[in-house]
């Protein structure tokens, strides 16, 4: 099966095309045959070496002349500002703005898509759903929030019927999105600049539930308090089968052991009376939790479990991930993209379940001024599961500084909770900070959203010297 090009995406123009998001549609297209190209404020990034090997013509900066005359549209993310001169460039020349939300919905017409969301674990369980399903080879399409293996691997074109993407709440923009199959795999407040309460993030998932497709399925976390209240608020419509997964005794698929093993973890489930045992290559809970979550979809669809579960033994991670990045010294570094507290805890709870008697340290560098306000006393409370802890300056992303926020919120709850914290702003100076600090046993976790997970390589080039 090849779905064609959808309307007016012949020749499609990205703002930011660098993006997680939006190199994946990027490259769906131009394996469907479109005449992409776009725009980065890195055109020497290694995504953007992978768009290229693919026909995708990428500018480094934003200028008005990056924009061909010829373009059918322009592609943007919620993050491209409203005074991008691309963005002018399109108004003048009178050609259409698509977000990318639309793009991604107008891929997956025609298939039968598996739409992953949740403040958290979204591109962890959507790599499992990928990798698993084309280890079945059955050949998915899929649209993922990071890298599986190698740069421009967060994505596909497959030649099966299956759509398997990421879900994204922020903006709100999920709710294009009409799936056969939904993950819920938490609900929590997170989105500030978009979100003024929980009840606003329930009613937003409630309306993404809405979109799932009469006789559809919703997979959601039992023991989750933000997706069982979903559930609930959902249950009874009509044309719509719940699923929920989890540790409860009157869960539908109910894990009945998780046994850690090193950096994997055995997983035990009960479905439909059957006992399954599988293996996930990734350490803790949380990843356990994601990975029957894909099983759960994977069955909705009519995946046979056994040969689901097994093949689910093939991930082995996604970048960013608790993905090692190396070892010196004695010392093992690892990245992690946690920067809400949730999972900040989680993966902390995970590494601390395979480090034994190892030490802890952690380089973490908090992601908005939005979020820094709202959770960073939470942030300082996870960051107490390390046994020391670097704390850098926030990394603004597309926001604006907020006056009075800055990263000692954090550092300030950190010591409250009896934590081992340092403040560092000089970036440039972690590698020697943390060679000073680490002994041989010791794992260095690189944790956050921005462009700390460039610290991994100097940490172990400092290391090793």
């Amino acid at each position: 099966m090849k779905p064609g090009l959808p309307t007016a995406m012949e020749r499609p123009h990205f703002i930011g095309i660098g993006g997680a998001g939006m190199s994946g549609i990027a490259k769906i297209l131009a394996q469907r045959g479109g005449q992409v190209a776009g725009s980065d404020a890195r055109g020497d990034s290694e995504t953007a070496d992978a768009l290229r090997a693919h026909g995708v013509t990428v500018h480094g900066g934003h200028t008005a002349d990056h924009l061909a005359a010829d373009s059918t549209c322009v592609v943007v993310s919620s993050a491209i500002r409203a005074d991008n001169p691309e963005l002018a460039r399109a108004a003048e020349l009178g050609i259409p703005v698509v977000h990318r939300s639309d793009a991604l919905a107008a891929l997956m017409d025609g298939l039968r898509p598996i739409a992953v969301a949740g403040t958290h674990g979204k591109t962890t369980t959507t790599s499992m759903l990928a990798v698993s399903l084309s280890a079945l080879g059955l050949d998915p399409s899929y649209a993922i929030g990071g890298d599986l293996d190698a740069p421009g691997s967060n994505a596909h074109h497959g030649e099966g019927d299956i759509f398997v993407a990421e879900a994204d709440e922020s903006d709100r923009t999920f709710h294009k999105y009409s799936p056969q199959v939904a993950i819920i795999l938490n609900a929590e407040l997170d989105h500030h600049a978009n979100y003024a309460s929980i009840e606003e993030i329930y009613e937003s998932f409630e309306t993404f539930v809405g979109k799932i497709v009469p006789g559809g399925t919703l997979v959601v976390a039992h023991g989750q308090e933000g997706a069982a209240e979903i559930a609930r608020r959902v249950a009874g419509r009509e044309g719509l089968t719940v699923v929920t997964y989890g540790e409860e005794e009157d869960a539908d698929i109910r894990i009945t052991k998780i046994t850690p093993r090193g950096l994997t973890s055995e997983v035990t489930v009960v479905l439909d009376g059957r006992m399954l045992t599988f293996t996930v290559s990734v350490p803790g809970r949380h990843y356990a939790h994601n990975a029957v979550a894909a099983l759960a979809a994977g069955v909705a669809l009519g995946i046979p479990a056994h040969n689901l579960a097994s093949a689910l033994g093939k991930y082995t991670g996604v970048k960013r991930r608790l993905q090692l990045k190396g070892e010196a010294a004695g010392v093992q570094v690892i990245d992690s993209y946690a920067h809400h507290p949730t999972e900040m805890t989680a993966d902390l709870e995970a590494i601390r379940g395979a480090a034994g008697d190892s030490r802890i340290l952690v380089v973490f560098q908090p992601h908005l001024f939005s979020r820094t306000q709202e959770l960073g006393k939470e942030m300082g409370q996870a960051l107490a599961l390390a046994d020391a802890s670097v704390v850098l300056d926030i990394y603004p992303a597309r926001e604006d500084p907020l006056p009075g926020v800055t990263s000692e919120i954090i550092i300030a709850a950190a010591r409250a909770a009896g934590a081992d914290v340092t403040a560092e702003h000089d970036k440039t100076a972690v590698a020697d900070v943390i060679a000073g600090m680490a002994k041989p046993g010791d794992l260095v976790l690189t944790m956050g959203a921005g462009d700390v997970t460039d610290l991994g390589p100097a940490i172990l080039t400092r290391l090793s010297s």
